[in-house]
């Protein structure tokens, strides 16, 4: 029992940690005049890909990752999320 709340806690925080660098990659891709979702999907494992939900929001960029657990139920309700934010670039004048 005591592995599998390790396992769980370690879990939790490496997922945390994705999700906030998946957040912060979005923001620049989104200062950059790029779309903010693909470059936040890209920037994660392949694992974590099909677990993410990237939602933008004016310059606000909100990664939702759910963490994996080896007990599928507690798994669907553990979720981290990471927010990053980001000025738009400024349009040239003509």
């Amino acid at each position: 029992m005591a592995a599998l709340i390790a396992f769980q806690l370690l879990s939790l925080g490496y997922s945390s940690s994705l999700a906030d660098g998946a957040a912060e990659a979005g923001a620049l891709a989104l200062a950059a005049g790029r779309p903010a979702g693909a470059a936040a999907r890209s920037s994660l494992p392949g694992w974590a890909r099909g677990r993410a939900d990237v939602t933008t929001d004016g310059g606000e960029v909100s990664v939702t990752l759910a963490a994996p657990s080896a007990l599928e139920p507690l798994g669907v309700r553990l979720q981290v999320s990471g927010q990053a934010w980001a000025r738009a670039p400024a349009e040239t004048p003509r």
